[in-house]
């Protein structure tokens, strides 16, 4: 197999809201930064923020805000605005863009609050987050991309960047709403770009509480099979809600050991995917160059 060029970027994705994508974002992004001692990009395109929040700290991220520091917003401008010392609109690089979160070998390109409405009138190329990481981040592992929970232009940014999808799901009514959403659009993505390969790489069962309860017991049938549909693997390793998930959000290294183990276990499976088999001779590398 030839080797693997440039880092390899997966999108994490669903159309229905509220199952867990930033939490499972920002594990795969500070398990493979912390364990796998690989150099890691974690990209917000949610304008609620929460993956920036998560990853960056409450205290920083809001001198991020009163700093006015350049964030996604301005990488689709493709300038920094004139702002304290700086009397004109600057070129912006990658070093202004990506900023360092709260953990060894992990970067971030943060959101703001609310850019929504005025980051969907910058975006007049939606291949501009790919460009950037072809230009800018060949020498990152891995690239996570947590997404907005709708079929939108910050959906087709985050297709256009991506190789792979991984899609979390919480077993509850309704729970497979996305799914034919989520199949179409990137149908319809592959077939205006037919030289662009994007695959879902699986689907990660995200419990709301760690008891199994009748709801998700009726809901479970209707998510397998609708990925059987969709030709899309379920992962074995499941997720169930812990009070130390919130600690880990927050990078509290005084987490739960069985809040710890359970996320260790699924990360585990998610990295040993043929697929992703690059990954491992870099971690045994010692990780690309920052």
């Amino acid at each position: 197999m030839a080797e693997q060029q440039g880092p390899i970027c997966i999108s994490v994705i669903n159309m229905k809201g509220g199952v867990g994508k930033t939490t499972v974002a920002a594990f795969l992004a500070r398990h493979a930064a912390q364990a796998m001692n690989l150099n890691v990009l974690a990209v917000d395109l949610d304008p609620q923020a929460n993956l920036s929040q998560a990853l960056m700290g409450a205290k920083p991220y809001k001198v991020f805000l009163n700093d006015k520091k350049p964030s996604i917003f301005e990488l689709f401008n493709g300038y920094q605005p004139p702002h304290g010392n700086n009397a004109s609109p600057l070129t912006l690089g990658p070093n202004s863009v990506i900023h360092d979160s709260d953990t060894r070998n992990l970067r971030l390109i943060p959101s703001r609050f609310a850019f929504s409405d005025s980051l969907s009138k910058a975006i007049g190329d939606e291949r501009t987050l790919a460009r950037f990481i072809a230009n800018d981040c060949q020498n990152i592992d891995l690239v996570i991309i947590d997404c907005a929970p709708t079929e939108s232009i910050f959906t087709r940014v985050a297709y256009h960047a991506s190789r792979y999808v991984l899609v979390p799901v919480r077993p509850e009514f309704l729970a497979t709403i996305g799914f034919p959403l989520l199949n179409d659009s990137l149908q319809d993505f592959r077939g205006r770009n037919r030289s662009h390969a994007i695959d879902v790489l699986g689907v990660v069962i995200n419990y709301p509480n760690y008891e199994i309860g009748a709801e998700e017991r009726l809901s479970l049938p209707d998510i397998k099979a609708e990925a059987t549909t969709n030709s899309w693997p379920i992962f074995k390793n499941e997720l169930r809600h812990r009070k130390g998930f919130l600690r880990m959000m927050r990078g509290d290294r005084r987490y739960s050991r069985n809040a710890r183990e359970m996320f260790a276990a699924f990360a585990s499976e998610f990295f040993a995917m043929p697929e992703l088999s690059s990954l491992q001779s870099k971690r045994s590398q010692g990780g690309g160059t920052p």
